[in-house]
């Protein structure tokens, strides 16, 4: 068995027989992973804030239904990711503040840094697709996984991956970041 998930069995038997201090360990090892998922797909810190403790209080409150032959990071990041939906179904249907958002991922006048200009190409991707790089990538999970916790064929996480990396390299050669090629320019 792998020691990561006897780790996470063990941590939420605890959970579940109500130790405080199982409790904490269980926010403080999985809070910064959620949050990463939860900020690259609402690209807003208070929304994902918000949506992280979500999160973590939806697993908590429904560890019973884990099963713990299965590895839990798909499970937890599956939860994630349906709190990110709702949050931007909600997002579409109210009005926004001006202060409310982001700012715009609007193209720049120069070209920022690679990094920079790597996460507004990711931020102005459709949510799926989104989602499913920012799993892949970011979270490094398998493609395998990503289909397991998106309830998805493994053939359309791969067209989502496939689909997402062409646009980002396509927003890139557009925006003068790379050639091509894809060669960097204007020194970045």
């Amino acid at each position: 068995m792998n020691p990561e998930t006897d780790d996470d069995v063990g941590l939420m038997q605890r959970c579940l027989a109500g130790e405080e201090a199982a409790l904490r360990a269980f926010v403080d090892r999985y809070q910064g992973l959620v949050f990463a998922l939860c900020f690259r797909m609402l690209s807003h810190r208070q929304d994902a804030e918000d949506t992280t403790q979500e999160t973590l209080l939806r697993a908590i409150r429904h560890l019973g239904q884990w099963e713990p032959a299965r590895p839990f990071k798909p499970w937890l990041l599956a939860i994630a990711a349906n709190r990110c939906r709702t949050r931007l179904g909600q997002r579409s249907r109210k009005p926004v503040e001006l202060g409310d958002r982001a700012p715009d991922v609007a193209a720049p006048a120069e070209p920022q840094a690679l990094s920079e200009e790597l996460q507004r190409a990711v931020g102005g991707l459709r949510d799926d697709y989104r989602l499913c790089f920012v799993m892949f990538y970011q979270q490094e999970l398998s493609v395998q996984e990503i289909a397991e916790t998106l309830k998805c064929p493994e053939g359309t996480i791969k067209t989502w991956l496939y689909r997402a990396r062409k646009q980002i390299a396509n927003e890139l050669v557009e925006r003068g970041v790379v050639d091509r090629d894809g060669y960097e320019l204007h020194g970045l």
